[in-house]
C-alpha cells in the first residue's frame, strides 16, 4: 500500500486540470499578446482564470496578477511595495515563523537595501503575539506581512485581527499575507479582511507547478521586480504561462467545490490520527489540534527518533511525509518554527509533518498509524543515548 501524506509540499493535480493544461499546450497554444485568433483564444484562458479567482475571493479581476508561484508572489509583494513606498518610511514587520520566501526576502531588504525589519514572536501554539505587533508599529512602518497558515505546524494566524490593528494605527500601512497553505482550505475575502496583498501557489491546491498569483488591491502602490514587455499592466512582465494559468483557475474552482465536505473530512481524519497517536509514549503534536489549526497539517514530534530516519523508514513502507518544510529541504537545519514555539529540545530534530488532501483516506491514516506503532519502538532501541 502507498500513502502520500506530503500534500503541503505538493499535491497531485486534478485529472481535469491535467487534461486542460495538455489541451492549452498542444492545441490552444497561442501567445496571449498576439493579435490573431490564436492569441485571442489564449487571452480568453487568462481572462477566464482571473475572473474565476476574483469571484472566489470577491475581488476585481484586474487585481489578480499571475506569477510562477508563491515564492515569486511573496518577493513581488515585499520588494515591490517596500521600494514603492520608501518615501513614507523604511520599517517592515513580519513574524519569526514565516516561510523562507518571506524571511529570506526580508533579510535581503534589511541587509542589501537598508530597511529595518521587526520579526514578531509567537506563542507556544505558533500564533503571532498581537501585543508585540501593536508595540512594533511606528510612524516609519510601511508594510506588515503575516502568513495565513503556518506551513510546518498548521497554526492559523489571527490575520483579520492583525490587519485591523494595523489599519487602526495607520490605514496607509500595507498588509500582506502569504496564503499558500490557507487558500483552498479557508474562504478568504481580502477586502473584507483588510488584506492588501495575498500570495497563492497553484501546486498546493491540485494545480500545476510553476503557477501562482498575487492579489494586489487596486489602491496599492507597488513597483515591478521583473522588467520586459509590460504584460499584466507592467506589474509582471513576461509571456503569460497560459496552460498553467488555465490549470490554476480550474484547480481553484474545483478546490472550493463541496468545500465544507472536503475540509470536514480532513478535519475528521486529523482528529482521528491525533487521538490514536496519543497512545504512543513520548510523542507530541506541535501547535494546536483544534479549530485554530488548519485541517490538513499535523506536526508530530517523536522523541528518540531523528526525523530524517523516521521519514526514510516510512518511505520504505510506501508512506510519504516531510521532515518540515519541503521548500527548505536542500538546506537541512533545525526548524526555526519549532524553535519559535519553544518546542522541547528532544523534538527539534525529531519531528515529521503529515499533510493531507481531499483525496486522503482513513485507510491511509490507519496504515500510517500501524506502521508508526511497529517501527518507532524498534528505531528507539537503536538510538544512541
Amino acid at each position: 500500500m502507498e500513502a502520500y501524506l506530503d500534500n503541503s509540499a505538493t499535491t497531485m493535480a486534478y485529472p481535469e486540470v491535467g487534461e486542460l493544461v495538455y489541451k492549452v499546450m498542444c492545441r490552444d497554444y497561442g501567445n496571449p499578446s498576439s493579435m490573431h485568433r490564436k492569441g485571442v483564444d489564449a487571452e480568453h484562458y487568462v481572462k477566464g482564470a482571473k475572473e474565476s479567482l476574483a469571484k472566489l475571493m470577491k475581488v476585481n479581476a484586474k487585481e489578480i496578477f499571475f506569477t510562477s508561484g508563491g515564492t515569486e508572489s511573496d518577493n513581488l509583494a515585499l520588494i515591490g511595495c517596500a521600494r514603492a513606498n520608501r518615501r513614507a518610511g523604511n520599517h517592515l514587520i513580519t513574524t519569526s515563523i514565516e516561510h523562507p520566501a518571506i524571511l529570506n526576502t526580508m533579510r535581503y531588504l534589511e541587509e542589501e537595501e537598508g530597511f529595518r525589519v521587526t520579526y514578531l514572536p509567537v506563542d507556544c501554539c505558533g500564533r503571532v503575539k498581537l501585543d508585540a505587533l501593536k508595540e512594533a508599529l511606528c510612524p516609519e512602518t510601511i508594510l506588515v506581512s503575516i502568513m495565513y497558515v503556518n506551513n510546518e505546524v498548521g497554526t492559523v494566524q489571527p490575520v483579520e485581527e492583525a490587519a485591523s490593528i494595523v489599519k487602526d494605527y495607520n490605514p496607509s500601512i500595507l498588509f500582506h499575507s502569504d496564503a499558500v497553505q490557507g487558500f483552498g482550505k479557508y474562504r478568504i475575502y481580502p477586502k473584507r479582511q483588510k488584506i492588501d496583498l495575498l500570495s497563492v501557489s497553484g501546486h498546493k491546491i491540485h494545480g500545476p507547478k510553476g503557477t501562482g498569483f498575487l492579489y494586489i488591491g487596486e489602491k496599492v502602490k507597488i513597483r515591478p521586480i521583473l522588467f520586459g514587455g509590460g504584460q499584466q499592466r507592467d506589474i509582471r512582465s513576461g509571456t503569460e504561462n497560459v496552460p498553467g494559468i488555465a490549470g490554476l483557475g480550474l484547480a481553484a474552482e474545483l478546490a472550493y467545490k463541496d468545500f465544507d465536505i472536503k475540509t470536514a473530512l480532513m478535519r475528521e481524519l486529523k482528529e482521528y490520527f491525533i487521538s490514536e497517536i496519543g497512545q504512543m509514549e513520548n510523542t507530541v503534536i506541535h501547535g494546536v489540534a483544534d479549530e485554530g489549526s488548519a485541517p490538513h497539517i499535523i506536526s508530530l514530534g517523536v522523541a528518540g527518533v531523528r526525523s530524517e530516519v523516521l521519514l526514510h523508514t516510512l518511505e520504505d513502507k510506501g508512506i510519504y511525509v516531510s521532515s518540515g518544510s519541503a521548500c527548505a529541504s536542500n538546506h537541512p537545519a533545525v526548524s526555526g518554527v519549532l524553535k519559535g514555539i519553544g518546542a522541547a529540545r528532544e523534538y527539534l530534530d525529531a519531528t515529521i509533518r503529515i499533510s493531507m488532501s481531499e483525496f486522503t483516506t482513513k485507510e491511509e491514516i490507519d496504515y500510517l498509524l500501524e506502521t508508526l506503532y511497529k517501527c518507532v519502538p524498534m528505531l528507539r532501541r537503536y538510538t544512541r543515548h
